[in-house]
């Protein structure tokens, strides 16, 4: 016996992004995560723009309004503590007035239309099948806002609510893009408000719902995020100090599964170099003009200049070239 665990092999999928593919992520925060590592390996990534969102009902909705370029409706507009906020948005995304807040809309919408248009893929992260239905008018909310509980009711998301919610944003988003491809994965973030039995429950529907549209539609495609942190890591080392969160290594180590799986071979050639070069664009010298970190300079601009085969580096260069010494 050579393994003490179980590992999620994650083997090349046929359809996989480059470089210079636009991807859109929304959902959760692991969504956001993924979305900035992306963004730090210098793939055009729209980055969980409308704010982090956990239930389908939700991303979905949110996913609709940006392809129709729409605003939300009238009724789901609130005040709390003077701040101006929207139900079907994150706390982030607020004013102190609603003309600025509705500015503050109308751009994310048009700006997240745009990016859906022109994106090659689409990262869906899904957190919880819990949801909050505003009793005054039915609609479920992406965010409570910290209002009383009595203005809601909480239920689970039952599997066709889900379903017939993805094929309705689906088909939206095909006649909008009608080439794009859709990765869509549950969130490994625990969710034990909701005690831990019903949050198994939870995680069980979105899983289940997962397969079946993987299943159902031949452009979607499901990343194991779930399965790595709970059966490959399995592990308390591997969550922060809330014991809910991955930690660092954790997400490295899912990170590092969604490359191997979903990545072309150009950009796993060109990521560890890149991300070799951040960390020497990061060293900060005690003496800048001692011998040894002017070769330590001429040799990352060397890296650099490989690395303009993929990207244009030059605004890395001119800093570096700043720094020797004529």
């Amino acid at each position: 016996m050579t393994d003490f665990r179980t590992i999620v092999r994650s083997k090349p999928e046929k359809a996989t992004f480059g470089l210079h593919d636009k991807i859109f992520t929304t959902g959760s925060c692991f969504a956001e995560a993924i979305g900035s590592r992306l963004a730090a390996s210098c793939v055009d990534t729209h980055n969980n723009a409308f704010g982090t969102t956990y239930n389908p009902h939700s991303i979905h909705k949110n996913l609709r309004q940006a392809i129709a370029n729409k605003l939300p409706p009238p009724t789901s507009y609130l005040v709390a503590h003077d701040i101006h906020l929207n139900f079907d948005f994150h706390s982030t995304i607020s004013a102190m007035d609603k003309v600025t807040l509705t500015n503050t809309l109308t751009d994310t919408i048009e700006r997240s239309h745009r990016a859906i248009k022109n994106a090659q893929w689409l990262l869906i992260t899904y957190g919880t099948a819990w949801v909050y239905r505003l009793r005054e008018t039915g609609e479920i909310v992406s965010n409570c806002h910290k209002q009383p509980g009595a203005m809601f009711e909480k239920s689970l998301l039952p599997q066709k609510d889900f379903i017939e919610s993805f094929d309705e944003c689906y088909q939206a988003l095909k006649a909008c893009n009608p080439s794009i491809k859709i990765i869509v994965t549950v969130s490994p973030v625990r969710h034990i408000k909701d005690t831990i039995e019903l949050n198994g429950v939870s995680k069980a529907i979105l899983r289940l719902s997962c397969h079946t549209i993987c299943e159902q539609y031949p452009d979607v495609w499901y990343f194991p995020a779930y399965e790595i942190m709970m059966d490959d890591l399995r592990d308390y080392r591997f969550y922060a100090q809330d014991m809910l969160h991955p930690t660092q290594t954790a997400e490295d180590y899912i990170w590092d599964n969604f490359i191997a799986r979903f990545a072309d071979n150009n950009f796993k050639q060109f990521y560890p170099q890149w991300r070799a070069v951040q960390m020497a664009l990061k060293h900060r010298p005690f003496h800048p003009q001692s011998t040894g970190h002017q070769i330590f300079i001429r040799d990352t601009i060397r890296k650099l200049e490989e690395l303009s085969a993929y990207i244009n580096v030059d605004k890395e260069i001119d800093m570096l070239t700043s720094q020797l010494i004529k």
